[in-house]
């Protein structure tokens, strides 16, 4: 399934491990020197972000996406669990 990047940001970002909403992608990192997506940008969680300056944000790596959806981006990011609900089985 191929997808223009205008679309991508039309997506909703969800952890698998935890179903937390993580947000809609807001960028992209590109390897200039082969022109591969690399990582997707979501902003961090927080209210009051905006009020000190550029926003924190979660940048998740190419190899952490399992699925990209009609409506959704599936990733694997046990970092952002919290209260330690994944319980890793390996």
């Amino acid at each position: 399934m191929l997808a223009k990047t205008s679309e991508l940001r039309e997506r909703e970002v969800v952890n698998i491990l935890d179903g937390k909403k993580l947000g809609f992608t807001t960028d992209l990192e590109i390897d200039p020197g082969t022109g591969k997506i690399i990582a997707i940008v979501v902003p961090a969680p927080g209210k009051f972000r905006w009020l000190f300056g550029k926003a924190e944000e979660i940048v998740i790596p190419w190899r952490q996406i399992k699925k990209i959806g009609i409506d959704v981006i599936l990733v694997d990011l046990p970092e952002r669990v919290e209260n330690g609900s994944y319980i890793d089985l390996s």
